[in-house]
Protein backbone atom coordinates (compact mmCIF):
# COMPACT_ATOMS: atom_id res chain seq x y z
CA UNK A 1 0.00 0.00 0.00
CA UNK A 2 2.87 2.54 0.76
CA UNK A 3 3.91 1.60 -2.92
CA UNK A 4 0.51 2.35 -3.98
CA UNK A 5 0.29 5.56 -2.24
CA UNK A 6 3.97 7.14 -3.20
CA UNK A 7 3.03 6.68 -6.24
CA UNK A 8 -1.05 8.49 -6.53
CA UNK A 9 0.72 11.61 -4.20
CA UNK A 10 3.09 12.23 -7.04
CA UNK A 11 0.55 11.99 -10.02
CA UNK A 12 -2.24 13.95 -7.31
CA UNK A 13 -2.82 17.83 -8.42
CA UNK A 14 -2.45 19.00 -4.87
CA UNK A 15 -4.78 17.07 -3.02
CA UNK A 16 -7.02 16.23 -5.89
CA UNK A 17 -6.42 12.63 -8.11
CA UNK A 18 -7.43 12.86 -11.20
CA UNK A 19 -9.21 9.62 -12.90
CA UNK A 20 -6.50 8.86 -15.36
CA UNK A 21 -3.93 8.53 -12.65
CA UNK A 22 -6.52 6.49 -10.30
CA UNK A 23 -7.24 4.05 -13.20
CA UNK A 24 -3.58 3.90 -14.54
CA UNK A 25 -2.77 3.03 -10.81
CA UNK A 26 -5.17 0.35 -10.83
CA UNK A 27 -3.60 -1.23 -13.81
CA UNK A 28 0.10 -0.72 -12.65
CA UNK A 29 -0.70 -2.36 -8.92
CA UNK A 30 -3.34 -5.32 -10.29
CA UNK A 31 -5.99 -3.56 -8.62
CA UNK A 32 -9.55 -2.19 -8.91
CA UNK A 33 -10.69 1.28 -8.97
CA UNK A 34 -12.09 0.43 -5.77
CA UNK A 35 -9.23 -0.52 -3.70
CA UNK A 36 -7.37 2.85 -5.37
CA UNK A 37 -10.04 5.08 -4.00
CA UNK A 38 -10.38 3.90 -0.54
CA UNK A 39 -6.54 4.28 -0.28
CA UNK A 40 -6.47 7.84 -2.16
CA UNK A 41 -9.42 8.90 0.30
CA UNK A 42 -7.78 7.54 3.35
CA UNK A 43 -4.91 9.74 2.96
CA UNK A 44 -6.30 13.21 2.36
CA UNK A 45 -6.48 12.63 -1.39
CA UNK A 46 -9.88 13.66 -3.01
CA UNK A 47 -10.55 11.99 -6.23
CA UNK A 48 -11.20 14.57 -8.97
CA UNK A 49 -14.54 14.19 -9.76
CA UNK A 50 -15.41 15.22 -6.82
CA UNK A 51 -14.15 18.49 -5.98
CA UNK A 52 -18.00 20.22 -6.41
CA UNK A 53 -18.63 17.72 -2.91
CA UNK A 54 -15.97 19.36 -1.32
CA UNK A 55 -17.78 22.95 -0.03
CA UNK A 56 -20.38 20.87 1.72
CA UNK A 57 -18.50 17.60 2.25
CA UNK A 58 -15.00 17.23 3.73
CA UNK A 59 -12.35 14.21 2.55
CA UNK A 60 -13.81 12.53 6.35
CA UNK A 61 -17.62 12.37 4.96
CA UNK A 62 -16.39 11.53 1.34
CA UNK A 63 -14.57 8.74 3.22
CA UNK A 64 -17.68 7.92 5.17
CA UNK A 65 -19.99 7.81 2.00
CA UNK A 66 -17.33 5.63 0.00
CA UNK A 67 -17.64 2.99 3.15
CA UNK A 68 -21.11 2.78 2.90
CA UNK A 69 -23.82 0.49 1.33
CA UNK A 70 -27.30 1.65 0.11
CA UNK A 71 -29.92 -1.45 -1.47
CA UNK A 72 -32.04 0.28 -4.14
CA UNK A 73 -35.42 -1.85 -4.24
CA UNK A 74 -36.72 -1.18 -7.29
CA UNK A 75 -34.73 0.27 -10.67
CA UNK A 76 -37.78 1.98 -12.37
CA UNK A 77 -38.77 5.40 -12.02
CA UNK A 78 -37.20 6.36 -9.26
CA UNK A 79 -34.73 3.95 -8.72
CA UNK A 80 -32.69 4.75 -12.14
CA UNK A 81 -32.29 8.05 -10.97
CA UNK A 82 -31.50 7.31 -7.34
CA UNK A 83 -28.78 4.67 -8.11
CA UNK A 84 -27.45 7.26 -10.21
CA UNK A 85 -27.29 9.60 -8.58
CA UNK A 86 -25.61 7.81 -5.10
CA UNK A 87 -23.25 6.64 -7.37
CA UNK A 88 -22.19 10.17 -8.78
CA UNK A 89 -22.42 11.14 -5.16
CA UNK A 90 -20.00 8.53 -4.22
CA UNK A 91 -21.39 5.77 -1.91
CA UNK A 92 -18.96 3.12 -2.60
CA UNK A 93 -21.39 0.41 -2.46
CA UNK A 94 -24.78 -0.57 -4.16
CA UNK A 95 -27.07 -3.21 -4.20
CA UNK A 96 -29.93 -3.12 -7.12
CA UNK A 97 -32.58 -4.69 -6.74
CA UNK A 98 -35.47 -5.71 -9.73
CA UNK A 99 -36.59 -8.59 -11.10
CA UNK A 100 -38.39 -6.50 -14.02
CA UNK A 101 -37.19 -5.93 -17.56
CA UNK A 102 -37.46 -2.90 -19.54
CA UNK A 103 -40.95 -2.34 -21.76
CA UNK A 104 -41.53 0.32 -24.01
CA UNK A 105 -43.59 2.11 -21.58
CA UNK A 106 -40.84 2.93 -18.82
CA UNK A 107 -39.03 5.19 -22.14
CA UNK A 108 -41.32 8.33 -20.63
CA UNK A 109 -39.70 8.53 -17.18
CA UNK A 110 -37.08 5.90 -16.07
CA UNK A 111 -33.27 7.02 -16.81
CA UNK A 112 -32.16 3.36 -17.05
CA UNK A 113 -34.60 2.79 -20.35
CA UNK A 114 -33.25 3.00 -23.71
CA UNK A 115 -34.48 1.71 -26.75
CA UNK A 116 -31.29 -0.66 -26.54
CA UNK A 117 -32.58 -1.68 -23.28
CA UNK A 118 -35.55 -2.98 -23.88
CA UNK A 119 -35.88 -6.28 -22.49
CA UNK A 120 -33.40 -6.37 -20.58
CA UNK A 121 -33.16 -6.49 -16.61
CA UNK A 122 -33.65 -3.14 -14.94
CA UNK A 123 -30.98 -4.49 -12.39
CA UNK A 124 -28.15 -5.39 -15.10
CA UNK A 125 -28.64 -2.63 -16.62
CA UNK A 126 -28.09 -0.06 -13.52
CA UNK A 127 -24.75 -2.10 -12.90
CA UNK A 128 -23.81 -0.90 -16.35
CA UNK A 129 -24.67 2.36 -16.42
CA UNK A 130 -23.01 2.86 -12.68
CA UNK A 131 -19.82 1.15 -14.12
CA UNK A 132 -19.59 3.63 -16.78
CA UNK A 133 -20.12 6.82 -14.37
CA UNK A 134 -17.98 5.77 -11.88
CA UNK A 135 -16.03 1.95 -11.92
CA UNK A 136 -15.02 2.78 -8.41
CA UNK A 137 -18.52 2.26 -6.83
CA UNK A 138 -18.94 -1.88 -6.98
CA UNK A 139 -22.72 -3.14 -7.71
CA UNK A 140 -24.39 -5.54 -6.73
CA UNK A 141 -26.86 -6.71 -9.09
CA UNK A 142 -29.88 -8.54 -8.05
CA UNK A 143 -32.80 -9.21 -10.64
CA UNK A 144 -34.88 -10.51 -8.81
CA UNK A 145 -38.06 -10.04 -6.59
CA UNK A 146 -37.76 -8.74 -2.88
CA UNK A 147 -40.24 -10.86 -0.39
CA UNK A 148 -39.92 -11.81 3.44
CA UNK A 149 -38.68 -14.85 2.43
CA UNK A 150 -35.37 -13.66 0.91
CA UNK A 151 -35.27 -10.12 2.02
CA UNK A 152 -32.73 -10.58 4.57
CA UNK A 153 -30.63 -12.00 2.20
CA UNK A 154 -31.28 -9.50 -0.58
CA UNK A 155 -30.05 -6.54 1.61
CA UNK A 156 -27.37 -8.04 3.64
CA UNK A 157 -24.49 -5.65 4.28
CA UNK A 158 -26.48 -2.84 3.28
CA UNK A 159 -26.25 0.25 5.72
CA UNK A 160 -29.48 1.77 4.27
CA UNK A 161 -32.40 0.42 1.77
CA UNK A 162 -34.29 3.05 -0.35
CA UNK A 163 -38.14 1.90 -1.26
CA UNK A 164 -38.37 2.71 -5.67
CA UNK A 165 -41.25 -0.06 -5.77
CA UNK A 166 -44.74 0.33 -6.70
CA UNK A 167 -46.57 -2.07 -4.62
CA UNK A 168 -47.83 -1.62 -1.46
CA UNK A 169 -47.57 -4.82 -0.11
CA UNK A 170 -44.40 -5.15 -1.21
CA UNK A 171 -43.11 -1.84 0.42
CA UNK A 172 -44.69 -2.83 3.62
CA UNK A 173 -42.55 -6.00 3.81
CA UNK A 174 -39.39 -4.07 2.98
CA UNK A 175 -40.07 -1.63 6.04
CA UNK A 176 -40.72 -5.12 8.29
CA UNK A 177 -37.67 -6.11 7.04
CA UNK A 178 -35.20 -2.88 7.77
CA UNK A 179 -36.71 -3.47 10.88
CA UNK A 180 -36.02 -6.37 11.87
CA UNK A 181 -32.47 -5.85 10.43
CA UNK A 182 -31.89 -2.71 11.76
CA UNK A 183 -31.27 -0.21 8.36
CA UNK A 184 -33.23 2.72 7.84
CA UNK A 185 -35.34 3.02 4.66
CA UNK A 186 -35.87 5.95 2.63
CA UNK A 187 -39.52 5.91 1.71
CA UNK A 188 -40.55 7.64 -1.43
CA UNK A 189 -44.01 7.18 -4.01
CA UNK A 190 -45.23 8.95 -6.87
CA UNK A 191 -48.24 9.42 -8.79
CA UNK A 192 -48.76 12.20 -11.86
CA UNK A 193 -48.11 15.19 -10.55
CA UNK A 194 -47.96 14.48 -6.86
CA UNK A 195 -44.93 12.10 -4.54
CA UNK A 196 -44.55 12.04 -1.03
CA UNK A 197 -41.57 11.33 1.10
CA UNK A 198 -40.03 9.84 4.63
CA UNK A 199 -37.36 8.22 6.34
CA UNK A 200 -38.54 5.28 8.76
CA UNK A 201 -35.98 4.40 10.88
CA UNK A 202 -36.25 1.03 12.93
CA UNK A 203 -39.30 0.63 15.12
CA UNK A 204 -40.94 3.75 13.25
CA UNK A 205 -44.62 3.61 12.54
CA UNK A 206 -44.42 5.68 9.92
CA UNK A 207 -45.50 3.84 6.65
CA UNK A 208 -49.01 2.91 8.97
CA UNK A 209 -49.67 6.43 9.16
CA UNK A 210 -49.18 6.41 5.61
CA UNK A 211 -51.11 3.29 4.08
CA UNK A 212 -54.14 1.62 6.26
CA UNK A 213 -54.28 -2.14 6.16
CA UNK A 214 -57.62 -1.93 3.72
CA UNK A 215 -54.87 -0.10 0.92
CA UNK A 216 -54.89 -1.15 -2.05
CA UNK A 217 -51.48 -2.88 -3.57
CA UNK A 218 -51.24 -0.13 -6.31
CA UNK A 219 -51.03 3.30 -5.89
CA UNK A 220 -52.68 6.31 -6.89
CA UNK A 221 -50.53 6.15 -10.01
CA UNK A 222 -52.49 3.61 -11.75
CA UNK A 223 -54.96 6.00 -12.14
CA UNK A 224 -52.89 9.32 -12.49
CA UNK A 225 -49.72 8.08 -14.51
CA UNK A 226 -46.04 8.87 -13.67
CA UNK A 227 -44.85 11.74 -15.97
CA UNK A 228 -41.11 12.02 -16.50
CA UNK A 229 -40.10 14.64 -13.75
CA UNK A 230 -41.86 13.54 -11.26
CA UNK A 231 -39.78 10.82 -10.19
CA UNK A 232 -36.58 12.67 -11.38
CA UNK A 233 -37.58 15.40 -8.34
CA UNK A 234 -39.26 12.83 -5.43
CA UNK A 235 -35.72 10.26 -6.53
CA UNK A 236 -33.67 13.55 -5.70
CA UNK A 237 -35.05 13.86 -2.73
CA UNK A 238 -34.38 10.52 -1.58
CA UNK A 239 -31.10 10.87 -2.61
CA UNK A 240 -30.34 13.59 -0.15
CA UNK A 241 -32.19 11.60 2.65
CA UNK A 242 -29.95 9.29 2.19
CA UNK A 243 -26.88 10.97 2.21
CA UNK A 244 -27.98 13.10 5.21
CA UNK A 245 -28.70 10.10 7.34
CA UNK A 246 -25.22 8.12 6.12
CA UNK A 247 -23.70 11.25 7.42
CA UNK A 248 -25.63 11.95 9.86
CA UNK A 249 -25.89 15.38 8.94
CA UNK A 250 -29.00 17.34 9.14
CA UNK A 251 -32.28 16.51 9.98
CA UNK A 252 -33.59 13.94 7.81
CA UNK A 253 -37.74 13.32 7.07
CA UNK A 254 -38.53 11.49 10.19
CA UNK A 255 -41.85 11.14 11.95
CA UNK A 256 -42.62 13.43 9.34
CA UNK A 257 -43.93 13.40 5.43
CA UNK A 258 -43.16 15.77 2.84
CA UNK A 259 -45.59 16.02 0.35
CA UNK A 260 -45.35 17.29 -3.06
CA UNK A 261 -47.77 18.88 -5.26
CA UNK A 262 -45.88 19.88 -8.54
CA UNK A 263 -49.45 21.36 -10.52
CA UNK A 264 -49.81 23.92 -7.85
CA UNK A 265 -46.09 23.75 -6.81
CA UNK A 266 -46.96 23.38 -3.18
CA UNK A 267 -44.93 21.18 -0.81
CA UNK A 268 -46.26 20.44 2.63
CA UNK A 269 -44.51 18.79 5.63
CA UNK A 270 -47.32 16.65 7.54
CA UNK A 271 -46.23 15.44 11.35
CA UNK A 272 -47.07 12.25 12.60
Amino acid sequence: MNELLAWLRRRSDGDLLPWPAQREAARRFATSSAAVEAVALANDLLPARYQRNRAMLSIAQQQRLFGSCAAVVGCGGLGGYVLEQLSRLGVGRLIAIDPDIFVEHNLNRQLLATIANLGRPKALAAAERIAAINPAVTVTALPQAFGPDNGARLLQGADIVIDCLDSVRVRLALADCCAALGVPLVHGAIAGWYGHICTVFPGDPSLNHIYPPAAADKGAEQQLGNPSFTPALIASLEAAEVCKVLLSEGAPLRDRMLTVDLREMDFEQIDW
